[in-house]
């Protein structure tokens, strides 16, 4: 996979080639099987209880899913005004870029290079950010500097931030890892390793209180 003309991030070609392969090859690695990994795993970003809390959420999401920034947008408020600002949930995100992946995965490296204290003010931006981002009228490399200004970067940080080799090796490595834990699609939540289909609060909140009554 080519990095659309857009973006111009050319130095991301290789890796983005390699992330979009990877996206591809989902539907063959559904029907395997594997571990759904809520243990702490490399690059998680994480709000609310410390590691080893007796409940932990994740999320595999995109910055470039409607149904993720739905989600950030109905559920996600009353959901951290109820579990993650009391203390009570472990709530970690992991990035799953999904179509168009250079997009949602240039949104990634923008977080990331905001820094920890930024970053998920720079996804909550993106996902609010949607209907510029990929409605065609504006190119999606201005809508993310746009973001990455508003966050403290220059244009140069950007641009060198999102054409990082290593930081794309690592982002490659992460959207692996959820392939192999056996996401296929987005958003994907787990509560304590167990897969959650109702992403509602209320089908979220049976589980997570189950989870909290048990000893």
């Amino acid at each position: 996979m080519r990095i659309k003309p857009p973006l111009t991030f050319a130095a991301m070609s290789r890796r983005a080639a390699i992330t979009g392969a990877a996206m591809a090859a989902m539907a063959t690695l559904a029907a395997c099987s594997g571990s759904q990994v809520s243990g702490p795993a490399e690059g998680d970003m994480a709000k609310g209880a410390a590691e080893g809390a007796k409940v932990t959420v994740v999320e595999y999401a995109s910055v470039t899913c409607g149904a993720c920034a739905a989600w950030q947008t109905q559920v996600w408020p009353e959901f951290s005004a109820k579990y993650v600002d009391t203390g009570q949930v472990r709530f970690v995100f992991r990035e799953f870029p999904t179509g168009p992946v250079d997009v949602a995965a240039a949104g990634f490296l923008t977080a990331r290079c905001a820094g920890a204290d930024k970053y998920f003010d720079v996804i909550d931006e993106i996902m609010a950010s949607q209907p510029e981002l990929l409605g065609g009228a504006t190119p999606p490399r201005t809508t993310l500097l746009r973001i990455a200004n508003a966050a403290g970067l220059s244009e140069q940080q950007f641009t060198e931030c999102v054409t990082d080799t290593d930081a794309i090796a690592a982002l490659e490595e992460r959207v692996q890892a959820g392939l192999d834990a056996g996401v296929t699609g987005t958003p994907h939540f787990l509560v304590n390793g167990e897969v959650v289909t109702d992403r509602s609060m209320a089908g979220l909140s049976a589980k997570i209180d189950e989870a909290l009554k048990a000893s």
